[in-house]
């Protein structure tokens, strides 16, 4: 199969890219275009239909970028032609859906840029057979004998079999290679005859079942573990830039990337589990270098377990918050400041402590009463110090009641969104409540949570904010869909909002002045059908006017 023919295959799509078919390929072009910790460079598109996701909605046909910032969008190509001096580079999109680049407001992307092996995602794979085809492709570009893994992301809800692959058809597909895929925080897992071999050798081994089969938790974590142990530095880079390229081709160009629970190198951890202190290192070193492509946010995850919150102490008199350039900068504490997030006297101390800083806040909530307690402990904050101009937010809320959402924006709060229930989620009403949280009107943004329990693509939490459908089809969401203005707002304009600092008003819309941030679509999001939204990619994704990812399907 051609490597263009992968990209329009559908359920192999998203993998292909991060095969490194075109990661280090895609960063290495855009490593021109660096000045000064900026991604800026010029480009003309034209003939489009490009939803600027301004104030007033407007679609406009020719955008023009220029050492990186939008200085044209509208309907004279003439007049856009006549800024460049006729020298800019022109595409012709040939009617193509082109919108502004995705910003993902909750995401544990850098999680996804140090996993072991080379992690393959499988978000859009719908059987095994798909499976089997996605593997064969990354094989393509694997050296014989690594390890091929997929860890997140997916469950096998998503298979028409309803179940993991086993060893001989995993065989089959790569034989060459050894294989490990596990769903969730901690499995199940399954391998096959060379991972196999590999996992029953190591101290301490795992037991694999005759079919691949890797039971859930303790024996999981021990296969991860095992993983993890061989990684080296280079590794990491190259998994950082295959995450990074896996972004770029769904579309996604900001990420504020949640950060990790803090390993323990034994066997209890699992897939959300890095040191929180060196893992942002690969990227950090290839933006130094220039080639990151993605514009990644950080924030600080702290657990603490007592009132003198440690960790979270140090991070705050050593680190500063919204500090960087265009493409890497510091962002909040959270999506945990300590480890009873729900509540309780170190939750309030952590607080306390990061509202006299003048820090942001997220944690998550995944209760019918997590977000009660949280919010009780912002009001009295708020009381004490004063929170409504921080900005403060509760990610999740698949339970949030309106008269929560009342007190959480009295407080200057907000909220973030996931469809992480479309792997899983039974329902009937499995949340979060979209209609009710765009109607409301606090401040909300959406995002991935991607990728241990809950996929990166941003389509596919588009599909289930605007369809309530899981991953099996059924209907577990009824009464709360939004539309897919609505949820194209949230994944743009809106979620600026949770960015902070000299991000505001910089990304989310394509107007004058903003960042060139541009993603040209492979169907037009507003009409193509629900069981094809999943699918949907980007052909030509630009940040700040340099071409990070390119299919080749406009010129």
């Amino acid at each position: 199969m051609s490597r263009r023919g992968v990209l329009r295959g559908g359920a192999v799509a998203g993998a292909a890219v991060a095969a490194g078919a075109l990661g280090v390929p895609a960063a290495a072009s855009a490593h021109e275009h660096y000045k000064e910790g900026s991604l800026r460079t010029d480009l003309l598109l034209h003939n489009g239909r490009i939803h600027t996701m301004d104030a007033q909605q407007r679609v406009v046909s020719v955008l023009a970028v220029q050492d990186g910032r939008i200085v044209y969008a509208g309907s004279n190509e003439g007049a856009a032609r006549r800024l460049f001096e006729g020298k800019a580079p022109a595409v012709n999109l040939r009617g193509r859906t082109a919108i502004p680049g995705l910003i993902d407001c909750h995401n544990h992307v850098v999680l996804m840029g140090n996993r072991p092996g080379y992690h393959t995602p499988l978000e859009n794979a719908y059987s095994v057979a798909d499976v089997q085809r996605t593997y064969r492709e990354r094989a393509r570009h694997t050296p014989r004998g690594k390890f091929i893994t997929t860890i997140g992301g997916f469950h096998f809800n998503q298979f028409q079999e309803v179940r993991l692959p086993t060893l001989a058809e995993l065989d089959a597909a790569v034989p060459d290679h050894p294989v490990y895929l596990s769903i969730g925080f901690t499995g199940p897992s399954a391998t096959n005859t060379l991972g196999k071999k590999f996992f029953e050798a190591v101290s301490p081994a795992v037991t694999v079942g005759a079919n691949g089969s890797i039971a859930g938790g303790q024996e999981t974590g021990k296969a991860t573990l095992a993983l993890r142990r061989a990684l080296t530095d280079d590794d990491r880079r190259r998994s950082a830039l295959d995450a990074m390229a896996y972004a770029v081709s769904l579309g996604a160009t900001t990420h504020l990337d949640q950060g990790a629970f803090q390993k323990t190198d034994s066997p209890s951890d699992g897939a959300a589990h890095e040191d929180n202190y060196t893992m942002n290192l690969p990227f950090l070193q290839l933006f130094d270098e220039g080639k990151g492509t993605i514009r990644l946010r950080i924030n600080f995850l702290h657990q603490d377990t007592d009132t003198n919150v440690t960790t979270l102490t140090q991070r705050i008199q050593n680190a500063f918050k919204f500090f960087g350039n265009d493409m890497v900068r510091t962002g909040a504490i959270g999506e945990f400041i300590a480890a009873s997030y729900f509540g309780g006297p170190v939750f309030l101390e952590a607080a306390r402590k990061t509202a006299k800083a003048r820090w942001r806040v997220e944690v998550h909530s995944l209760t019918g009463t997590d977000f009660q307690t949280q919010i009780q402990a912002f009001e009295a904050v708020d009381a004490e110090i004063g929170i409504k101009d921080l900005r403060w937010v509760i990610a999740h809320v698949p339970r949030i009641s309106v008269e929560y959402l009342d007190r959480l924006k009295a407080v200057g709060g907000g909220v973030n969104l996931t469809g992480y229930q479309y792997l899983a989620g039974t329902g009937p009403t499995s949340g979060p409540p979209f209609r009710t949280i765009v109607d409301h009107g606090i401040p909300a943004g959406m995002s991935s949570d991607g990728m241990q329990i809950a996929p990166m693509n941003p389509w596919i939490h588009a599909y289930y904010a605007t369809t309530g459908r899981n991953a099996l089809g059924n209907q577990i969401n009824a009464g709360q869909q939004i539309s897919r203005q609505e949820l194209l707002h949230l994944y743009t304009r809106a979620n600026q909002w949770f960015l902070g600092g000299d991000d505001e008003d910089q990304l989310g819309s394509l107007e004058v002045g903003r960042l060139g941030d541009v993603v040209v679509l492979s169907d037009d999001y507003f009409t193509v059908p629900d069981d094809k939204l999943r699918n949907l990619r980007s052909v030509l994704t630009v940040v700040g006017g340099a071409v990070v990812h390119d299919t080749g399907d406009v010129r």
